[in-house]
């Protein structure tokens, strides 16, 4: 048996403990602080403290793990935190697909040929935050 997969080696348990080398441990615990921060930002006024590109960056990336999640496994999820407008505001969100649809080149009749005809019954679910530990 490997020193690795010994699990009574303690540089195994330190490893296995120790998630910072797990990319997807990385990315859950930095939503969870991106949410935390942005809310403190938006509340105390310093949104423009944030660069451009941060929000950019965020951004693309939360649309792409969504299309992977959502293509990959067939099913969609509710992209959005709350049940209706609680956290994202109507407007905040025509906003946001309006600029992400301009900065593809794409416009409404685009959007209304790729808008998904039978959506999953996630919009009818209550939704309940799973609380960190």
């Amino acid at each position: 048996m490997s020193q690795l997969n010994n699990k009574s080696n303690s540089d195994y348990k330190s490893l296995k403990e120790n998630r910072e080398n797990d990319p997807v441990a990385l990315i859950e615990r930095a939503a969870e602080l991106i949410w935390q921060k942005s809310e403190e930002s938006l509340k105390n006024g310093h949104v423009s403290r944030i660069s451009d590109q941060s929000v950019t960056k965020i951004m693309t990336a939360a649309i792409k793990l969504y299309a992977a999640k959502t293509d990959g496994e067939s099913r969609t999820f509710r992209p959005l935190l709350g049940n209706y407008d609680e956290i994202v505001t109507p407007t905040e969100a025509l906003t946001t697909v309006t600029e992400v649809l301009r900065s593809l080149g794409l416009g409404p009749m685009e959007f209304g040929l790729w808008t998904r005809r039978k959506p999953e019954d996630y919009h009818t679910k209550i939704y309940k935050e799973k609380k960190s530990e």
